[in-house]
C-alpha cells in the first residue's frame, strides 16, 4: 500500500505522461475540441452525460464526463499532473491482487473502476471508465458535496490557494460545499437544478435549510432518504477514521436517491408510460433505453442566499411503503393538472408508510473526483472535519422535521 501510495506523491514531481504509461492528447492542454452537437458522431456513440450536476462538462469545458452505450461513465482525464495522478489512485485501489484491508474497504465508498477508454477515431484522448452511479435509478436526484476544510492541495501556488479560497471563504469553517444538485418534483414531473452559484451563497445561518431543499421532493421532505444518507456518510466517516495513508483535496460525496414515489421502477415506468398526455421519444436517464415518456423541464436557480424552509404536509408519503394506487394517482395527475388530488391522494397515503424504511431506501453515497489525493501518515482532518459537520446537518434537518 505505501509503495502505491508514494506513487501518488511522485506525480507531482514527474508529471510527464510517460511516469504512468499514458499517452495524453495535445487536445489536453488546450487543443481543438469537437462540441457537444458533433460529439456523438466523433466519440463511438457516448454522449455527454445529461444529469451531470457539477464539474467539467463535455462540449462547455476542454474536458468533460461522456456516457458510453454500456451504461458506464467515461471521466476524460485531465491535464497533468492532475488526470495522472486521478488514474494513479484508481488503479491502486482495483489492483487486482491488492490485499490491502483499508483500501478493500474503501472500493464500497467508490464507483467502480473498468479501466481507461479511448475512441478509435481518437485513441490519444484517454478517459477513466467508471460505474454510473445513477443507472438503476428512474428519476434520480443528485448532489455533489465537496469536502474538507480547503480545496488546494499542499502543491498549490499562492495564486491557486487565494482563487480557491475566494470562491469559497467559509469552506474552512463548514467544512464541505453543494457544487450542485437537481431535485425531482413528484406534483409536475420536473428537475428542479441548483448550480455551483447556490452553495457558495449558503452561508452558517442558511446551510441547513439549503441543504433540506435536496431532499425535499414538492409534498414533503423524503426523511427516509435523509436517513439513508446519514447512514452511508458514518460508514464513510469510519472509514476515514480508521486509516491514516491518504489525504485526500477537492474531493466530493456524490449523493443519488430515486425520486419517483415508488418501491417498483418497473411499475413506475408503466405508469409513466400511460400517464403522458404530451409523448416523446427520449433517450430515458441517458442510459441508451428508448422509452416512450412524458418530456419535463427543468428549472435552474442560482445565486438563492435565503433559501426557504419546507414544512410536510401531515401524513406525507414516506419510504418504500408507499402504496401502489398512490403511485398510480400521483403519475395520472402529473399530465391531467388536478394537484389537489396527487397531494390529498399523498396525504391520504402517508399514514400507511412506515417512518424507519431507510434500510431498503434507493440511496447511493459515493466518494469521486480524486486528482488531488496524496500519502499521508496521519488522519485526514480536514475530510473528517467536514464529514463531521455534514452528519450534523443532516441530523438536524432529520430532527426539525420529526
Amino acid at each position: 500500500m505505501m509503495e502505491s501510495s508514494l506513487a501518488l506523491g511522485r506525480l507531482e514531481l514527474t508529471p510527464s505522461p510517460a511516469a504512468v504509461g499514458v499517452s495524453l492528447a495535445p487536445r489536453l492542454s488546450g487543443g481543438q475540441r469537437q462540441t457537444g452537437q458533433q460529439g456523438p458522431a466523433h466519440l463511438n456513440g457516448c454522449v455527454p452525460l445529461s444529469h451531470q450536476v457539477a464539474g467539467h462538462k463535455y462540449g462547455v469545458d476542454k474536458v468533460g464526463i461522456l456516457q458510453h452505450p454500456d451504461g458506464t461513465v467515461l471521466k476524460q482525464l485531465q491535464p497533468p499532473p492532475r488526470g495522472p495522478r486521478e488514474m494513479q489512485f484508481y488503479s491502486m485501489v482495483y489492483k487486482e491482487d491488492c490485499c490491502d484491508p483499508c483500501l478493500l474497504e474503501l472500493q464500497n465508498h467508490l464507483p467502480k473502476y473498468y479501466g481507461t477508454w479511448s475512441s478509435p477515431d481518437s485513441p490519444s484522448d484517454m478517459y477513466l471508465k467508471l460505474e454510473d452511479v445513477t443507472r438503476r435509478f428512474v428519476k434520480p436526484c443528485i448532489m455533489d458535496v465537496k469536502l474538507g476544510q480547503r480545496s488546494y492541495d499542499p502543491f498549490a501556488s499562492q495564486e491557486k490557494r487565494e482563487q480557491q479560497i475566494r470562491k469559497y471563504p467559509l469552506m474552512e469553517e463548514i467544512g464541505f460545499l453543494v457544487l450542485g444538485m437537481r431535485v425531482y418534483k413528484v406534483c409536475n414531473d420536473t428537475f428542479d437544478s441548483y448550480d455551483q452559484h447556490y452553495g457558495r451563497a449558503l452561508i452558517m445561518d442558511t446551510i441547513k435549510d439549503g441543504l433540506a431543499k435536496f431532499f425535499h421532493n414538492g409534498v414533503c421532505l423524503r426523511k427516509d432518504a435523509v436517513s439513508a444518507s446519514i447512514r452511508r456518510v458514518q460508514q464513510i466517516l469510519h472509514w476515514f477514521e480508521s486509516q491514516h495513508q491518504l489525504t485526500f483535496y477537492a474531493s466530493s460525496l456524490l449523493f443519488v436517491y430515486e425520486g419517483l414515489p415508488s418501491s417498483s421502477s418497473s411499475s413506475s415506468l408503466s405508469s409513466l408510460l400511460r400517464a403522458g398526455q404530451e409523448e416523446e421519444v427520449a433517450e430515458y436517464n441517458n442510459n441508451n433505453i428508448q422509452a416512450v415518456v412524458p418530456w419535463y423541464s427543468q428549472a435552474i436557480y442560482t445565486n438563492h442566499r435565503k433559501p426557504g424552509h419546507h414544512h410536510c404536509a401531515k401524513g406525507h408519503l414516506q419510504g418504500n411503503s408507499r402504496a401502489g394506487e398512490a403511485v398510480e394517482t400521483t403519475v395520472s395527475s402529473f399530465s391531467g393538472g388536478n394537484n389537489l388530488v396527487l397531494l390529498e391522494e399523498l396525504k391520504g397515503r402517508g399514514n400507511e408508510a412506515t417512518e424507519e424504511s431507510g434500510e431498503d431506501t434507493e440511496v447511493e453515497v459515493r466518494m469521486i473526483d480524486f486528482a488531488h489525493v496524496f500519502p499521508s501518515e496521519s488522519h485526514d482532518h480536514g475530510y473528517i472535519f467536514g464529514l463531521k459537520h455534514l452528519l450534523t446537518v443532516l441530523e438536524q434537518i432529520l430532527c426539525d422535521n420529526a
